[in-house]
């Protein structure tokens, strides 16, 4: 059975979340693009209609990007032994989700040019874009090396109590827990992946055993001879 001691994404895990970046990267720049003709051609009284469209596309685009973001987190952390890095990391999301709209509200506000109604619609509706952006953005339980270490070694020595191995568990595509026998009956028939319990949560992010398999496993961990004991009582 394998100790776990500081964990380390896969190159695989590595690959999938580069892409996620660039992806995520991509949705920003296009949602900043998207302010920057909202500021140049859209704050204006006769335009407010398309305004609100470009905000609600430059909500979906930050939204989108951030989304992708964390999902790139989760499969490379950073470490919190680097608390710059890990802070700009985890929360890189509600960075860009306000910067997104800022510079857009400062102008819709200070623009002399627009009546006080168009300002009152158009800041307004910029300035909820901005906050939802941001919260959406942001990573209130950020993922970090140190905490996938301390729950995969949990889940080892849990493993190695009922005498499971932890380089042999299984899980399926859609599943939400790995199993300890590929006979069980939550994923009896399905296509399984097969691997260590590190694998299991480094593809799927999943950190819990099956409770059928934790029920079987518990069984079959008690010495024969309590076994009969338990059952004469």
């Amino acid at each position: 059975m394998s100790e776990t001691k500081e964990f380390q994404a896969s190159p695989e895990a590595k690959g999938k979340a580069k892409q996620l970046r660039i992806f995520a990267m991509l949705a920003w720049v296009l949602a900043m693009a998207g302010q920057v003709f909202a500021i140049l051609k859209l704050i204006s009284d006769e335009t407010l209609i398309w305004l609100i469209v470009a905000i609600v596309v430059i909500l979906i685009l930050a939204i989108t990007g951030s989304t992708l973001w964390k999902k790139a987190n989760r499969l490379d952390p950073a470490s919190e032994k680097e608390p710059t890095r890990f802070f700009i990391q985890n929360q890189l999301g509600a960075i860009m989700g306000v910067l997104a709209f800022l510079p857009m509200v400062l102008m819709i506000l200070s623009n002399k040019n627009i009546s006080g109604k168009t300002k009152g619609i158009a800041g307004s509706i910029a300035a909820v874009a901005m906050v939802a952006a941001g919260i959406t953005g942001a990573d209130f339980n950020p993922p970090s090396v140190e905490k996938y270490t301390e729950e995969i070694n949990q889940q080892n020595e849990a493993a190695k109590s009922l005498n499971i191995d932890s380089d042999n568990v299984y899980w399926s595509k859609a599943g939400n827990k790995y199993h300890a026998f590929d006979n069980c009956q939550y994923i009896k028939g399905k296509a399984l992946s097969n691997g260590s319990i590190e694998e299991s949560w480094e593809q799927k992010g999943i950190s819990e055993l099956c409770k059928v398999c934790k029920k079987k496993a518990a069984k079959s961990a008690i010495p024969s001879d309590v076994k009969e004991l338990i059952e004469t009582e």
